[in-house]
């Protein structure tokens, strides 16, 4: 079912995204070699706990999932694409690291993600990570009133391939609101004018997932942590936004 928020509600989603965004900012001033996987999980979680919010992700079970997810974030590395469940790891110098960061608050959810290097890292990871960042601009650009949901897709699509990398398709970006995963999943490929209209009151959170090599992923023997098949690089990077009568409003991101 698609759910089209009211100003009050988006206005909730609003002060979830920003406390999204604090965290974000502070996991990723803390990412340096030699930092635990597990010690990032325990910052977010207290930080989003100080600011009156829960982590929308800890003990989330979506259907299909084997057991609730046990970590306040997700944190995959290198050719980890998504749902990477923080441990003991210890991040090693040229490492990516992918931080994503889900808060419910007062009711309603927002969720966020970036992607980091670990010291100094490699020209071909850079790019990859900026081809991530340039997928995501371009879907935000095309969420706009009487577009489609294929117009986002396509956008994704068109900077990743013009690149060389490829779109992973099993997964996708989502509506969220009052729940996590509200409504319906949106392809971050697709055909330009197919699919739902967009309106205004329409709350998504969008987020390309890059790789280097192959689209086609697999889960890892946890039945959580997402790979990518042969090996590659994976980048991400996700925003809540919300459709207004004019461009994407994003929901997490600082003034």
């Amino acid at each position: 079912m698609v759910v089209l928020k009211t100003a009050q509600e988006i206005a909730l989603m609003r002060q979830a995204g920003r406390v999204v965004a604090i965290v974000l900012a502070e996991l990723k001033a803390r990412v340096a070699p030699g930092v635990s996987l597990m010690a990032l999980d325990e910052l977010a979680e207290k930080l989003i706990l100080q600011h009156g919010a829960l982590p929308s992700f800890k003990n989330y079970q979506p259907k299909g999932a084997p057991y609730p997810f046990p970590a306040s974030i997700c944190a995959s590395v290198n050719e980890e694409v998504v749902h990477g469940i923080p441990g003991p790891r210890k991040l090693k110098e040229g490492e990516i690291v992918k931080l994503d960061v889900g808060v419910h608050y007062k009711g309603y959810h927002a969720d966020s993600a970036i992607t980091v290097g670990v010291g100094n890292i490699s020209p071909r990871a850079q790019r990859l990570i900026e081809t991530t960042q340039e997928c995501l601009a371009a879907a935000i650009a095309a969420a706009r009133k009487g577009n489609r949901f294929g117009d986002i897709g396509a956008a994704i699509q068109r900077v990743a391939e013009s690149k060389g990398y490829a779109v992973v398709h099993q997964y996708a970006s989502h509506g969220v609101g009052r729940e996590l995963h509200e409504g319906f999943g949106l392809p971050n490929t697709g055909q330009a004018e197919r699919g739902m209209l967009l309106r205004p009151g329409l709350t998504i959170a969008l987020e390309p997932m890059i790789n280097e090599g192959r689209a086609e992923t697999k889960v890892k023997k946890d039945g959580w942590t997402v790979v990518t098949i042969d090996g590659k690089l994976s980048a991400q990077f996700e925003h809540t936004i919300a459709i207004t009568d004019g461009e994407a409003e994003i929901l997490t991101k600082l003034d």
